[in-house]
């Protein structure tokens, strides 16, 4: 995949013989085709979806900022790192000179950390809303979004030592490529383990904390909810026990939407990571098969799978789409409702809890 073609050598020109073998054309077409059709797909509905969010972006809710980032990040990952493997797998060898290839191997990596990070904050963000919608409601929004910032931030920063591990060397006399140089053998060992800590391990894990904590809380309060109801049957529904009433769902929604995105990020992330460290701390692995070549390639997917899976559960997959070539069509101020009063909803309904003790 796209990050990571080392070249395990004390010096530029040592153990670099496996740079000679011939590639397997049938396999390399399979990549093309893949990469192709990921690149097409991935370009096709980030930049749709995010034509869509920018046109309405004086009405955005918090989290649909989250999903706008987002679509940059798979942006990002769809065009410096699908699209730059795509132009590697087609010439074999990597065209361009040396600050070509730093850039290159730069910007892959700042799209993996932004695409993974911009779902930590994002799980985050609905952990403080869901877990303590008191503060969150007090909570006034910023022009800049923090979270937003700091997750670019660490993207930016965290890549940079792609500049001094890759450069373009010379694998054969006269023959050049876009490799990373490693002191053998803990070198590769340590790059790919460390890079699947921060990218990959640790926002696992920080997610999945914050999701048990959401599904938890959101299970107590329906019971809360259920048993105040149950006590208050015979009295009429007010106003605020409708509003409370109907909020349920669309916190349920979000809550399911970021889950979803989560398991998306696993399954399509889990195989990529898995192959690496295993070609890294076993010699033998068969790192040359297409099983290997076909796991790494089916990482992309994700930035695929994230706007399908907000379009799918924002309830207006045709209208968004059509709202591409209907430069006229009417802002759907409907569905930006569920989102906006989510969060005082839901201080309404904990106050009410509250009064009813």
């Amino acid at each position: 995949m796209a990050w990571f073609r080392v070249n395990i050598s004390n010096s530029t020109l040592e153990s670099a013989l496996f740079g000679d073998e011939p590639r397997d054309e049938s396999l390399a077409q399979v990549e093309i085709i893949l990469l192709s059709i990921i690149f097409i797909t991935a370009g096709i509905l980030n930049f749709g979806l995010l034509m869509v969010l920018w046109k309405r972006r004086k009405q955005l809710s918090r989290m649909r900022v989250f999903v706008f980032h987002l679509c940059l990040a798979d942006l990002v990952v769809t065009f410096f790192q699908v699209c730059p493997q795509l132009m590697w797998d087609i010439t074999d060898r990597f065209v361009g000179p040396d600050i070509l290839c730093r850039a290159v191997k730069y910007l892959q990596v700042v799209g993996m950390f932004a695409s993974t990070y911009m779902i930590v904050v994002m799980t985050v963000d609905r952990y403080q809303a869901i877990c303590n919608p008191m503060v969150t409601f007090q909570r006034r929004r910023a022009r800049l979004n923090g979270p937003v910032c700091a997750a670019w931030c660490v993207s930016l920063i965290g890549s940079l030592p792609q500049i001094f591990i890759f450069s373009r060397v010379e694998v054969a006399p006269g023959v050049y490529d876009c490799w990373a140089q490693f002191i053998k053998p803990w070198g590769p060992k340590a790059y790919v383990t460390w890079t699947t800590l921060v990218i990959f391990i640790l926002p696992i894990i920080t997610v999945i904390v914050c999701q048990v904590r959401i599904c938890r809380t959101v299970r107590i309060n329906f019971h809360m909810k259920t048993h105040h109801v149950g006590e208050a049957v015979s009295k009429p529904l007010s106003s605020r026990a409708s509003s409370v009433a109907g909020v349920s769902k669309a916190r349920v929604k979000t809550v399911k939407m970021t889950v979803v995105i989560v398991l998306a990020y696993i399954i399509c992330w889990t195989p990529f990571f898995t192959v690496q460290l295993w070609s890294v701390w076993d010699v033998e692995a068969p790192t040359q098969t297409a099983t290997f070549t076909i796991l790494m390639l089916l990482a992309s997917l994700n930035s695929c799978a994230n706007p399908c899976i907000y379009l799918l559960f924002s309830g207006k997959l045709p209208n968004r789409l059509v709202a591409l070539m209907c430069m006229g069509q009417p802002d759907l101020k409907e569905s930006m409702q569920e989102e906006a009063t989510m969060v005082s909803s839901l201080y309404i309904s904990l106050k009410s809890l509250s009064d009813s003790r």
